[in-house]
């Protein structure tokens, strides 16, 4: 896994998922960003000991993104809509974008799908 200097997200932990949730959103990721992403969930479904939740995701990019934001909305909609009306966090990292507090935290203890 390529990283940015930060320490790297867990690969495959415990995270509460089904394998279908799973693949819907590699899926939509690889049709909108391409395949050179990193998908990490992270916050409460990363945590067998909670209950429900959101879905959380953060995903880095290695290629720039003209409008983030926008990409944002666009994917996190999508996976809405792939996912039964399941409610998607989104926030996608990429070159030549500012690092948030929350991107640190997403690599920090995200688990990578």
């Amino acid at each position: 896994m390529i990283g940015l200097g930060r320490k790297e997200s867990r690969l495959e932990g415990s995270v509460r998922l089904d394998d279908r949730t799973r693949r819907i959103i590699k899926e939509e990721v690889d049709r909108l960003l391409g395949p050179r992403t990193v998908i990490r969930l992270f916050g409460s479904r990363t945590d067998d000991r909670l209950r429900g939740g959101d879905i959380d995701l953060h995903v880095e990019t290695f290629e720039p993104i003209e409008n983030r934001v926008r990409t944002e909305c666009l994917l996190a909609s999508r996976l809405f809509i792939l996912l039964g009306g399941r409610k998607v966090d989104l926030l996608i990292e990429s070159p030549g974008t500012r690092v948030r507090s929350i991107d640190e935290q997403a690599h920090r203890h995200g688990v990578t799908l």
